[in-house]
């Protein structure tokens, strides 16, 4: 009898004892991880502190952004910023990444639960290729937990890659809300201070003949360009701020026109105005040989310049408008 309890107490300590050591192992391992965190939120605080917007290799990127444990969100721009890539795109993404980054770093609501990080091609090729990643420049959200999802991945193609819209995006992902401050821009205001000292200039050394004032043909040119400057999107490009153009890394294609109708190019609003204005240019040749008196032949050879430019100019605008509208079934001469 007496052993019997000897071996139920020695079962009952052992029990206990095996007990212990998994409860100190787990403590132990909660510690570490706990002290690991630690490190990394204040490396990322200290980095932050310097530049709003942290560069990482490749081995930081594994340790800060992919290896747990992580308690913070992270914005990552992966990009190719190096002269001989020539991505002018990049730059211009990148101008916008900087704006969005300092906005929430000089922000009364920045905290530690969200960092921006840039990772350069030539810096992290294999974080490319870990990623299947083969186009920049492209963002990205790393939750705090698990892996990113499909809309982690910002639709740059369609909204573009403005401070504002990646602000509203990441407000969208998380419960951070970024008010974008931008560096105070006086270009515009000097040319307009220049252009009504030119025309106060103008209107000083007429003062005695203001006749031309009055001059229809210069009113209807000047309409024209507001139109023409309208109606290509240069509105849109100035609230938009869109890439002049896009080169393809792959095989080095440079594209002018969008490929959807939700965006475009600068480099597209400046061929529509140029096709407005041919296709206006040709109204006004027709008009001119309708309405004028002179000679005939002279009226028939407008008639066919202003007919030529409508049809031909007005054809490669309708293909244009067909490549950006898909299923948009009319054509004419340009498909």
């Amino acid at each position: 009898m007496a052993s019997l309890r000897l071996l139920r107490l020695l079962h009952l300590s052992a029990g206990s004892c095996l007990l212990f050591l998994l409860c100190f192992q787990f403590g132990g391992s909660q510690k570490k991880k706990e002290n690991l965190l630690a490190e990394k939120v204040e490396q990322l605080i200290e980095w932050s502190s310097r530049r709003s917007v942290i560069r990482m290799n490749g081995d930081k990127f594994r340790r800060f952004v992919k290896a747990p444990p992580r308690n913070y969100s992270v914005i990552v721009m992966f990009t190719a910023l190096q002269p001989q890539r020539q991505c002018s795109v990049c730059r211009q993404a990148n101008e916008e990444y900087q704006v969005l980054a300092n906005s929430w770093r000089y922000s009364s609501a920045f905290s530690n639960k969200l960092f921006f990080i840039l990772v350069d091609y030539d810096e992290g090729a294999d974080v490319f290729q870990q990623l299947n990643m083969n186009s920049a420049p492209t963002f990205m959200h790393f939750p705090p937990k698990g892996k990113p999802k499909r809309a982690d991945t910002f639709d740059l193609q369609r909204i573009g890659f403005a401070a504002e819209q990646l602000a509203k995006w990441i407000a969208d992902r998380m419960d951070v809300h970024i008010r974008v401050f931008r560096p105070p821009n006086y270009s515009g205001t000097i040319a307009l201070a220049l252009l009504v000292s030119l025309v106060g200039g103008l209107l000083y050394l007429r003062r005695n003949n203001l006749e031309f004032i009055y001059n229809k043909t210069g009113w209807a040119m000047v309409a024209l360009c507001v139109v023409f400057a309208m109606t290509s999107g240069q509105m849109w490009n100035h609230i938009r701020g869109p890439p002049y153009a896009h080169k393809n890394p792959q095989n080095g294609q440079v594209s002018y026109i969008h490929g959807s109708s939700q965006a475009q190019f600068v480099a597209e609003s400046h061929i529509i105005l140029l096709l407005n204005a041919a296709i206006t240019m040709g109204m006004v040749l027709l008009n001119e040989a309708a309405t004028s008196k002179g000679d005939v032949g002279k009226r028939r050879i407008i008639c066919l310049v202003g007919l030529g430019l409508v049809v031909f100019f007005f054809s490669f605008l309708l293909s244009i408008f067909r490549s950006k509208y898909h299923g948009y079934p009319y054509s004419f001469l340009i498909k």
